[in-house]
């Protein structure tokens, strides 16, 4: 009898600390969702609602130093003074005010070069002197900081959490991928992106608050490490080996996007190809970030499952999607490393061949069972 009451108080213990240590987890885990649409340039007072509905906790968002929704479209006098005129902070300001009234945190990603920076191109090609982007991050983390009065004389809440740059392994994002030097390709967007990494982490800490914390990295899934192919681009690990040889420091968190390869994959499965990183094998990415930079903490600042319908081609059943959904957040929370995962999209885009169809709404405004997932996942 005393030894099964002996086994039966250890039992207990045991049980006890698995539940502790899960709930540990599960309050450490921001809960995020991402969709500009309908967050940044779409109509706040229909979305936001429905985020506090969906019991969102974070709202990621591209915060554009240049191209269409340019902060700096043009080149300020006063790089460093958020009040430079220059500087159109119209749409972040009403994004960070409705969040902050819906008690949702914001994550701002910086990206995109305004033409003036970087020689008249596109918003992928990185800036001449990464400088100017430093300046720029610490204007934007001045103006965020949760001491600045915007010109309505309201004071503008913080944000926390700050990206610098998005999947700067994905030609999309940052071009060129690999430069020829001498007889060799380089992987040149590791070089671009170490400067880049640079300016907005000095940019955002150097603004002096130190609650603001800066992720690099936000990596794609996958690459191919092919300098001559058609769409050449750097898989995950060896892009982080790259950044970190080229010199880039300083950051607080590792982002990563670790998108399923195959529409047949589960959150828990390992992907077939040796140059992807998904949440099935993510500790290959973690073990080489410990490596290269200690017990850095990660992000997981993009997610999701497209469904079919309407995704014939990548899409799973309205049931999968929200099964995997919970299991993808549930495989996070249990790791004592990521702080933070952000799903992919709140409504699906109309477009089909190169939009993106993992809301928890379809384009018509129905609920996917994901909703109801997202809603009563723990907070």
């Amino acid at each position: 009898m005393r030894r099964f009451t002996l086994v039966l108080a250890v039992a207990l213990a045991v049980t006890a600390s698995v539940l502790a240590a899960n709930a540990s987890a599960s309050s450490r885990l921001l809960k995020g969702l991402f969709d500009e649409a309908n967050t940044l340039t779409g109509d706040p007072d229909r979305t936001f609602p429905v985020l506090r509905q969906l019991n969102t906790k974070a709202l990621r968002t591209d915060l554009y130093w240049g191209g269409r929704y340019g902060v700096a479209d043009s080149r300020p006098l006063e790089p460093t003074d958020p009040d430079d005129p220059a500087y159109d902070w119209s749409l972040y300001d009403r994004t960070v005010n409705y969040a902050q009234q819906f008690g949702i945190k914001v994550v701002f990603s910086i990206w995109g070069t305004p033409r003036w920076a970087n020689g008249g191109r596109r918003p992928n090609i990185a800036p001449t002197n990464p400088v100017d982007l430093q300046r720029f991050a610490r204007a934007a983390a001045r103006r965020y900081s949760g001491r600045w009065v915007a010109e309505d004389g309201r004071g503008l809440p913080r944000v926390e959490f700050w990206l610098a740059w998005n999947e700067p392994n994905n030609p999309v994002f940052l071009a060129p991928q690999f430069k020829r030097v001498g007889r060799k390709y380089v992987r040149w967007a590791a070089h671009d992106y170490a400067r880049i990494c640079n300016a907005v982490v000095s940019g955002v800490h150097g603004a002096g608050y130190r609650t603001q914390k800066v992720a690099c990295g936000a990596t794609a899934p996958g690459g191919n490490n092919s300098p001559t192919s058609s769409r050449p681009s750097i898989s995950p690990v060896a892009f982080l080996r790259s950044m970190k040889a080229y010199g880039a420091k300083g950051f607080d968190a590792y982002a990563h996007h670790p998108y399923h390869a195959n529409p047949s994959e589960s959150p828990a499965t390992p992907p077939k190809g040796v140059n992807t990183v998904t949440l099935g094998n993510i500790n290959v990415l973690i073990k080489e970030l410990t490596q290269l930079y200690g017990a850095k903490r990660v992000w997981i600042t993009e997610y999701g499952y497209q469904t079919n319908p309407p995704d014939r081609a990548f899409g799973v059943s309205f049931v999968k999607q929200a099964r995997w959904l919970t299991q993808s957040f549930a495989i996070a929370r249990a790791h004592r490393r990521i702080d933070m995962m952000i799903w992919f999209l709140v409504r699906d885009e109309a477009r089909i061949g190169n939009g993106w169809q993992s809301g928890l709404y379809t384009v018509s405004g129905r609920r996917k069972p994901s909703w109801t997932a997202f809603r009563r996942m723990r907070k």
